[in-house]
């Protein structure tokens, strides 16, 4: 409730900035969101939802090398499914497969869609993998893994079945 409560209550200095309005001090010290980009992002520091249980996957953090998941760092590229974690073998863009994404042909319940995390850059994802990937039934959808990381945080938070496989952010391709 207390999360929800600040949610609330940041949103008036939310709408105010992205009005270009003027902050109107109350301590004489106002500290202005710097651009929308930092408006749009304050979603990585409020936590909507409450309740989330402690067994379920949330990526905190990541690096040029790997990632940070309920409060461990793991190093190079992740596959999640659900609240499943594994290390997962392509180390660049190219190793991506249709037989490194082999597990999607029987794991049970399918995925809605899996987050594809191409490291620092979106990538065009191979024809082949697409069509593989659409066979079994899940969308996909290719996005740097930063944002990778972040969307399976939000859908797996909703309670939606979701898959991701996720290259190190400091992977260019």
């Amino acid at each position: 409730m207390v999360v929800r409560q600040r949610a609330v209550s940041a949103l008036p200095t939310l709408i105010r900035t992205l009005r270009k309005e003027p902050l109107k001090p109350h301590n004489n010290h106002v500290n202005p969101l710097p651009s929308l980009r930092r408006s749009f992002s304050l979603y990585d520091q409020i936590n909507l939802i409450d309740q989330v249980p402690e067994d379920q996957l949330r990526f905190q953090g990541y690096n040029d090398t790997g990632f940070t998941v309920n409060g461990v760092e793991y190093e190079g590229s992740l596959l999640c499914v659900g609240n499943l974690l594994m290390s997962w073998k392509p180390k660049k863009f190219s190793e991506i497969t249709s037989d490194s994404l082999s597990l999607f042909q029987i794991v049970r319940p399918i995925p809605e869609i899996l987050i594809l995390g191409c490291g620092r850059n979106i990538q065009f994802v191979d024809p082949e993998v697409r069509r593989f990937i659409r066979s079994t039934g899940i969308k996909l959808e290719a996005v740097d893994s930063r944002n990778a990381a972040s969307t399976y945080n939000i859908l797996n938070e909703e309670g939606r079945v979701v898959a991701a496989a996720l290259l190190p952010y400091g992977v260019f391709s």
